[in-house]
């Protein structure tokens, strides 16, 4: 009889629920992992570091049948910067060195910010990954958005250090 009782609250959580109110809708979650979301990286090298999903696929692919994003994020942080030092020092200071990697959604933990950084897609995406010039070229496609969007002092939180 337990038997019974358990198949039939397993069918019953399979079905869609209905909303309290509305005539009969459907509750429908929100997309999180989208392009822009900032998140941050949970395991593995670059743990603790934030990053920006570039491209998401939620349903996977034939290789990676799971949920997963090509992230660009921040490896090296740019170090402080006070009013002694000189130019040379300063551009020193101000470099970023940032890092692209595909990562299953259970290795993200998604924030509420968005940063507006526009990757050119011919570039930086999946396919890249099999060449390694074209590896290096996305890099420094990103480096160049990063240290970009730096200097232009927009979206200052995400260029600083993650203090846990």
């Amino acid at each position: 009889m337990s038997s019974r009782t358990t198949r039939e609250s397993r069918e019953t959580s399979l079905r869609p629920q209905i909303s309290g109110r509305g005539h009969g809708q459907i509750n429908k979650m929100g997309k999180i992992m989208r392009p822009n979301k900032v998140v941050l990286i949970l395991s593995g090298k670059y743990a603790g570091r934030k990053a920006v999903i570039v491209k998401n696929n939620d349903e996977g692919t034939p290789d990676k049948q799971y949920g997963h994003a090509l992230v660009a994020g921040i490896d090296r942080y740019p170090r402080k910067v006070t009013r002694k030092m000189g130019k040379k020092k300063i551009t020193k200071h101000n470099k970023i060195k940032p890092f692209l990697k595909v990562y299953n959604y259970n290795h993200l933990m998604p924030t509420r910010y968005m940063v507006e950084i526009q990757f050119d897609k011919s570039v930086v995406n999946k396919e890249t990954w099999k060449d390694p010039a074209k590896r290096r070229k996305s890099r420094r496609e990103v480096k160049a958005k990063f240290e970009e969007r730096y200097k232009t002092r927009k979206n200052p939180w995400f260029f600083q250090k993650l203090r846990f």
